[in-house]
């Protein structure tokens, strides 16, 4: 059996409050694409989204933070739009934040890709229309530098072999070591790979991807979990921080919905007890008329025990009934 604290919808007690809406659309605006930031000397969380004129990637403009200035407190600040970051006649896109704890930086990754280019029309002409960029706040997110185009210097000569690519989205991550790792996505051509950090996910097509260290005995693991097309996320495990990341493997237990949907994955630490990796994502997989999932159901899955290479593989499942938790004790 399991102890670990849960919430079930239908649970005898008060029910939890109901969560607040950080970016509400109206006027035809619409948000996507959200990213959540933890800062710990803030004792705040920082929410990103995109600003688009209409759902669609192309229609993309900026990027907005929320900022919730007390842990467990749900009053969040005033939105605000980044509008000074970005690049002359491009779109910002994918919002991808992380911490450094040894600077006391928010480092803000994103896209920045030209007007009225769209990601399939960079995959059929075969040429990158993105750029790698990143902002820094040193005030907790209150602030932010002007943006910097870091593509030369991060990608080079392979940018000539990419039709386009992009972070996240999400949230990166900062290793024990000190290192900074940012997923990413790129299409090579019409092949489509997930990156994190230096070492590339291989087998078949994957997209969307997020990443975390799961601390072990031996060493710690950098776990990837991306989107894949087939119904089920793929995962895969790296020993050395991201540079070799081992072939991907489908997890049967996370199914997603239709052509696969953005996730998110987190580690929490306890002293004295194994790593918690906690998973969330849509769930909703079939439409009564044929369409795309409304995505109006979360779940969370949460699994815990000592790192190898099948553990990313053995999850609890939880029952689906809104927002819920789900858990599972393995080896």
């Amino acid at each position: 059996t399991s102890d670990f604290p849960t919430f079930q919808p239908g649970m005898r007690g008060e029910p939890p409050p109901l969560p607040p809406t950080l970016f509400r659309q109206a006027g035809g605006v619409t948000y996507r694409i959200p990213a959540l930031l933890y800062v710990p000397p803030e004792d705040s969380f920082l929410a990103f989204a995109e600003k688009r004129s209409s759902a669609r990637d192309e229609d993309a403009k900026y990027l907005h933070p929320a900022a919730d200035p007390a842990l467990l407190c749900p009053q969040w600040g005033p939105v605000e739009e980044l509008s000074a970051l970005t690049l002359p006649g491009r779109r910002t896109m994918n919002p991808c934040p992380l911490y450094d704890a040894r600077s006391g930086t928010v480092f803000l990754f994103c896209i920045c890709v030209e007007q009225c280019k769209t990601e399939r029309c960079q995959i059929w002409s075969g040429c990158s229309a993105a750029r790698l960029c990143f902002a820094t706040s040193a005030d907790g997110g209150r602030g932010w530098s002007a943006l910097r185009d870091v593509t030369d210097e991060a990608i080079g000569a392979d940018l000539s072999r990419w039709a386009t690519f992009a972070v996240g989205p999400g949230h990166g991550v900062q290793l024990g070591s000190g290192r900074l790792v940012v997923p990413a996505y790129t299409y090579y051509r019409r092949r489509r790979q997930t990156l994190a950090q230096g070492g590339l996910l291989a087998g078949e097509p994957t997209g969307e991807c997020q990443v975390a260290e799961i601390p072990g005995d031996q060493q710690p693991l950098l776990y990837c979990s991306a989107r894949a097309p087939r119904g089920w996320r793929a995962v895969a495990l790296s020993s050395d921080g991201g540079q070799r990341l081992q072939r991907w493997a489908r997890c049967e237990a996370l199914a997603e919905p239709p052509r696969g949907c953005q996730g998110s994955v987190v580690t929490f630490t306890h002293a004295g007890k194994p790593p918690w990796l906690l998973y969330s994502h849509p769930t909703d997989r079939h439409h009564p008329k044929g369409a795309d999932p409304a995505r109006e159901r979360c779940r969370m899955a949460l699994s815990t025990g000592t790192p190898a290479p099948s553990w990313c593989h053995i999850w609890g499942m939880e029952r689906q009934d809104g927002i819920g938790m789900g858990w599972g004790q393995t080896g």
